[in-house]
C-alpha cells in the first residue's frame, strides 16, 4: 500500500465515524438504537414455519410463505409444509446474496423504503445428506448447477413439474430439471394472487402492500408499516444440508476463522438461488449460495473492518453502478479473502478502519485491472472473467479517483445518508399529520409490538455474541414468541 499522510488517515478516520453516525440514526429511526457492532453485523435469523418474529410487520410475509398455514402453500401444496427460512438485514442490492443486479429497478433508501431485507424461501430442500453434496455441473460453469428432480421422490417430481424443463433421452427416460425462472414465475403469480386475497379483507394489524414487483428472478416487496417502510426481496431457492463436493477443498484450508466457531457451524448448508453464470442458460441453471456460512463468518469479523466494508460498499454502490460490473458481493468476497491473508492481531486492531478502508480500495483496484476476484468457497471460479477490457479499465479509473481522496468521497456518501434521513423524516411527520387510522391499522400505536420486540431480539444479539438465534411462534398462540439460543430454548 502506497504510504498515507497521517493527516489523510485522520481525515478518513473523522469521515468515517461522520458516516456511521449519520448511517446509525438513520437505521434506527424505525427500531430502537443499536451497539455499532450489532448493526454492522447484518444480523441474520432462522424462521421456522411456525411463524416470524415480527408481529405486525410480518404478518403478510408469515401469509405468504409460511409452511402448513401459509396461503402460497395452500394454493397447490407445492413449498415444503416444514420449511425454514433465511432472514437477512440488507436488500439484495446491498449485496448479502450473490445474485445478478443487473435486472433489478432502482430503489433509493428514504424515497421508497427505509429499511430493507431479503428473505430466502426454500421450494424444495434436501436436508438427509450426511455425505458431500454432488451436484450436476456438467452443463454449467463453475459455482453453476442444474438440479434433476431425480434426486426427489415421485410426489415431488408431480407437484413440481410444470416449474422444469424437460430432458428426454434416447433411452426413452425423461428428466425433469428444476427451472429458477419458472420457479420465479411461478411464487410471483402466487405470491400477487394471496395478497390480492389478503387486500380484499383487510385485518386489524396488517400492514399496508405499497408495491410488488418482480425483478427477474427476485420478488419486492414493500410494506408500510406505520410511518415506516419495509422492503422485502424474497428469492426462492433450493436448500441443502450439509457442504457441496465441488467446495470440499476448501475445508482443508487454514482460515482466519479456524479456532472461533466450528466447522459444523461453517458447513450446516447451502443453497442454489435463481442465478446463471453470464454464459449460462438461464431457464436451467442455479448458482450456489453459501449465505448461511456467511453468517456464521461475519461473527468473527472486527468491527473496524466492518465499519471500512460497509462505507467501501456505500462508495462504489453509488460509483460503479454503470455499467454494472462491481457488486456489493465481490467486495465481501474481497474482504474475507483479506480475513484469511492478513495476520489476526493487525485485524483487530479498533482503531484502524481507515487503514483498512483503503486497503480494500486497494484490493478491489487489483481485482479489477487483473480481472480476477475468486469465489471465496470456490476459489477456482473466477466472478470477474466475463468482465470486458473496456469496463475493467473505465472501473478501475473511478476507484483510482476514490484512492486519490477517499474522504471526499466519504463526505458524498455522508451526504447521501443525511439526505435520506431528512426525506424519512419528512414523510415520517407528513404521515403522522394527514394520516387516518384504516381498517388495517391496530388503531394504536403500529409500531409498538414491532419495537418491543426488536428491541428483545438486539438485546439477545449483543448478549450472546457467536451464537445461532432462532425465533419460534407456535401456531396456537401467536402472541407469545419463543426464542432459541443454540440447543436451548426459553
Amino acid at each position: 500500500m502506497p504510504a498515507i499522510p497521517s493527516y489523510s488517515l485522520l481525515q478518513i478516520l473523522t469521515c468515517l465515524r461522520s458516516y456511521f453516525s449519520s448511517f446509525i440514526y438513520y437505521t434506527y429511526t424505525y427500531f430502537s438504537r443499536s451497539s455499532l457492532k450489532t448493526i454492522l453485523m447484518e444480523t441474520a435469523l432462522i424462521l421456522l414455519s411456525e411463524g416470524f418474529p415480527l408481529p405486525a410487520l410480518n404478518r403478510i410475509i408469515g401469509c405468504v410463505c409460511q409452511g402448513g398455514g401459509g396461503m402460497v402453500q395452500k394454493l397447490d401444496q407445492k413449498l415444503p409444509v416444514a420449511n425454514e427460512y433465511l432472514l437477512l438485514s440488507g436488500g439484495v442490492r446491498e449485496g448479502v446474496v450473490d445474485l445478478d443486479l443487473d435486472e433489478l429497478n432502482v430503489y433509493a433508501r428514504g424515497t421508497d423504503y427505509d429499511m430493507d431485507f431479503t428473505l430466502l424461501v426454500p421450494a424444495l430442500k434436501l436436508h438427509d445428506r450426511n455425505q458431500p453434496v454432488t451436484l450436476d455441473m456438467r452443463h454449467s460453469a463453475l459455482c453453476h448447477s442444474w438440479l434433476s428432480l431425480r434426486l426427489f421422490d415421485e410426489g415431488t417430481i408431480s407437484k413440481w413439474k410444470d416449474c422444469c424443463t424437460i430432458v428426454d433421452h434416447i433411452n426413452g427416460a425423461t428428466n425433469y430439471f428444476f427451472s429458477p425462472t419458472k420457479v420465479a414465475d411461478w411464487f410471483y403469480d402466487s405470491i400477487s394472487i394471496v395478497l390480492s386475497e389478503i387486500q380484499k379483507k383487510p385485518q386489524r394489524g396488517m400492514p399496508k402492500v405499497e408495491k410488488v414487483e418482480k425483478n427477474g428472478t427476485i420478488i419486492s416487496i414493500i410494506l408500510g408499516v406505520g410511518s415506516s417502510r419495509m422492503l422485502y426481496d424474497i428469492v426462492p431457492v433450493v436448500s441443502f444440508k450439509g457442504w457441496p463436493a465441488v467446495a470440499q477443498s476448501w475445508l482443508m484450508e487454514n482460515h482466519f476463522w479456524d479456532g472461533k466457531i466450528t466447522e459444523e457451524e461453517v458447513i450446516s448448508g447451502f443453497y442454489l438461488v435463481p442465478a446463471c453464470s453470464y454464459k449460462g442458460k438461464k431457464d436451467n441453471e442455479w448458482r450456489l449460495s453459501f449465505a448461511r456460512s456467511e453468517v456464521q463468518l461475519k461473527k468473527c469479523i472486527s468491527s473496524s473492518l466492518m465499519q471500512a466494508y460497509q462505507a467501501c460498499k456505500a462508495i462504489i454502490i453509488k460509483l460503479l453502478s454503470r455499467p454494472k460490473a462491481i457488486s456489493p458481493y465481490h467486495l465481501r468476497s474481497m474482504m474475507l479473502w483479506a480475513c484469511d491473508r492478513l495476520p489476526a492481531n493487525y485485524l483487530a486492531q479498533e482503531d484502524y478502519a481507515a487503514h483498512f478502508l483503503l486497503g480494500l480500495i486497494d484490493d478491489l483496484q487489483h481485482c479489477l485491472v487483473n480481472k480476477m476476484c475468486p469465489n471465496y468457497f470456490i476459489p477456482q471460479c473466477n466472478m470477474l472473467e466475463h468482465l470486458s477490457e473496456e469496463t475493467v479499465m473505465l472501473h478501475a479509473r473511478k476507484l483510482s479517483s476514490v484512492r486519490s481522496d477517499p474522504a471526499e468521497h466519504l463526505r458524498t456518501a455522508i451526504e447521501h445518508v443525511k439526505a435520506a434521513n431528512r426525506l424519512t423524516l419528512e414523510l415520517q411527520r407528513r404521515g403522522s399529520t394527514t394520516s387516518i387510522p384504516s381498517p388495517q391499522s391496530d388503531g394504536g400505536d403500529p409500531n409498538q409490538p414491532d419495537d418491543r420486540l426488536a428491541k428483545k431480539l438486539q438485546q439477545l444479539v449483543t448478549e450472546n455474541p457467536g451464537k445461532s438465534i432462532s425465533v419460534f411462534i407456535n401456531p396456537d398462540d401467536v402472541t407469545r414468541p419463543h426464542f432459541r439460543i443454540d440447543d436451548k430454548f426459553f
